[in-house]
C-alpha cells in the first residue's frame, strides 16, 4: 500500500495571500515589459517561420541532395572510364591543357550552346 500524505486544508486567507503575491509578481513583470528602459531579458525561442519558407527550404534541400547524388554518380562513371581506358588524372589534365592551348577546346562554355 502506498503512503499518502494527508494535506492540511488551506484556509481562505492563505489562498488570498498567495493569489495576491502571484498577481503582484505578474503585474510587475508586465510593467517591466512595457518599460522601454527596462533591461529585463525574456528568453525566447527561435523565430517562427512560415509554412511557405519551410517548404522552400525542403525544396532547396532536396535539390542539393539530388545535385550531390548526380555529382557522385558522375564521378563514379568518370573514374570507371579512366580505369577502362587506362588513363590517369595527370595524362587527362595534360591532354585538356594541350587542347585548350591550341584552341581546340573552349573553356567555360556550356554544352549545347
Amino acid at each position: 500500500m502506498k503512503y499518502q500524505k494527508v494535506q492540511k486544508p488551506v484556509d481562505e486567507r492563505e489562498k488570498l495571500r498567495k493569489f495576491r503575491e502571484l498577481d503582484d509578481a505578474f503585474a510587475q513583470a508586465l510593467r517591466q515589459l512595457d518599460d522601454p528602459e527596462s533591461d529585463f531579458d525574456i528568453p525566447t525561442g527561435p523565430p517562427v517561420r512560415s509554412l511557405a519558407a519551410l517548404e522552400q527550404d525542403d525544396v532547396e534541400t532536396q535539390q542539393k541532395e539530388q545535385q550531390q547524388e548526380q555529382e557522385r554518380i558522375f564521378k563514379q562513371r568518370f573514374e570507371a572510364l579512366l580505369i577502362e581506358y587506362g588513363v590517369d588524372h595527370y595524362d587527362l589534365a595534360e591532354l585538356i591543357d594541350t587542347l585548350i592551348s591550341y584552341g581546340l577546346w573552349q573553356q567555360d562554355v556550356a554544352p549545347n550552346s
